[in-house]
């Protein structure tokens, strides 16, 4: 047993090395330049003899980043027929039979035409990372999984193509295209973001000051983050810091559990920990007797858990507080993420004992309660 963990361990580090390395642009919204800076980069590579690729590249007819187009190596993209409509695609094969040392991919949150490989652009990239290929890629902060919920109360817009955490976290560079909000309204204003027609819509919509400086506190902030997470990993630390466990408890309830999810990834993503989700089915939820719509809540739930990095538990137990501490006290947790609860006030008397029991046994075990609302 102890021969066969180290062989798998010494081949997870071969696979590691081998692998292409991966940085990552993020910005606060379209018309940061995030396309023009990897244009700029994969100049400043060719010319220093490094082997520069565009995989794909969206210019959006901007001037100025697309004179840059000039003179790089473009891989032609891959032509489909979708719905009677002629569309293309990056072509992830093609990028991996040429094997450059660098590609440029846009756009990583892309959603792929049905009938592709992968659906979703930040799997290509993942196979192409997997080939020994570096990606430079970009990606805008609304865009980020767990910043969903966020995204969506500063601007009103709930938005579709999202990439997983886990793919930021996996990023061996992060860096910040930043912008005031009256430099990225002054660009939009001059047509530099989008054509004349759309600009007043923008202006009144997404592009208001404070939607920009709310999601431009958060760039910075996932950026900060995700430096933090190469320090933590790369410099050595004292070896008494704990090092933070978080379980993530969630019910049926399909929002409060979404919810709970979101915020325990981000800060598991802070701190760089390892997280868990878990529900316990009591038996009111047992299969034969929970609604078909909250069993289908709780498998989507658990999908987004799984894309966000977590390691999911689901238990049966009749008393749902003696199984969180059993929990706590096999996985080492420090820190349980439960959700505010909705309830009356006769249901917070009955309760009380319940948890009292786990507040006070969680007190014991030195692990901290965190009420997400």
């Amino acid at each position: 047993m102890d021969e066969r963990k180290s062989a798998e361990h010494f081949l997870n580090l071969i696979q590691k090395s081998r692998r292409g390395k991966f940085k990552l642009y993020i910005g606060m919204s379209a018309g940061v330049g995030k396309t023009f800076r990897m244009l700029q980069e994969a100049h400043a590579l060719l010319q220093s003899g490094i082997d520069v690729r565009i995989g794909y590249i969206e210019t959006h007819q901007r001037i100025e980043t697309h004179a840059l187009l000039a003179g790089l190596p473009i891989i032609p993209r891959r032509t489909l027929f979708y719905k009677g409509k002629e569309l293309e695609e990056m072509d992830v094969q093609a990028i991996i039979n040429l094997s450059p040392e660098v590609v440029i991919v846009d756009e990583l949150a892309h959603t792929n035409i049905e009938g592709s490989k992968n659906e979703k652009r930040w799997l290509d990239v993942m196979d192409i990372l997997d080939a020994g290929i570096n990606v430079i890629s970009a990606v805008n902060i609304q865009h980020i999984e767990s910043l969903n919920d966020e995204v969506r109360e500063i601007t009103g817009i709930d938005v579709q193509e999202r990439i997983p955490d886990s793919v930021v976290a996996q990023a061996d560079e992060v860096v910040n295209i930043d912008l005031t909000a009256e430099e990225l309204i002054n660009r939009l204003k001059e047509g530099k973001i989008y054509e004349n027609s759309k600009i007043a819509a923008a202006l009144n919509n997404f592009f208001k000051s404070e939607h920009i400086l709310q999601l431009r506190e958060l760039a910075l902030k996932e950026v900060a983050s995700q430096v933090q997470r190469k320090v933590e990993t790369e410099v050595v630390l004292n070896r008494n810091v704990k090092k933070e466990r978080f379980l993530a408890c969630i019910s049926s309830n399909e929002q409060t559990a979404k919810n709970v999810i979101r915020k325990t990834a981000r800060l598991a993503n802070y701190y760089n920990s390892k997280w868990y989700v878990m529900y316990v089915q009591v038996p009111k939820e047992s299969v034969d007797r929970i609604a078909l719509d909250k069993q289908r809540h709780l498998i989507n739930n658990f999908k987004l858990a799984t894309e966000l990095g977590a390691e999911i538990i689901k238990v049966k137990a009749k008393n749902a507080t003696k199984a969180i501490i059993k929990e706590c006290e096999e996985r080492m947790i420090t820190t349980v993420c439960i959700g505010k609860p909705h309830i009356n006030l006769i249901k917070v008397i009955l309760a009380t004992d319940t948890f009292n029991t786990l507040l006070n046994k969680l007190s014991q075990e030195n692990i901290d309660l965190v009420i997400l609302s």
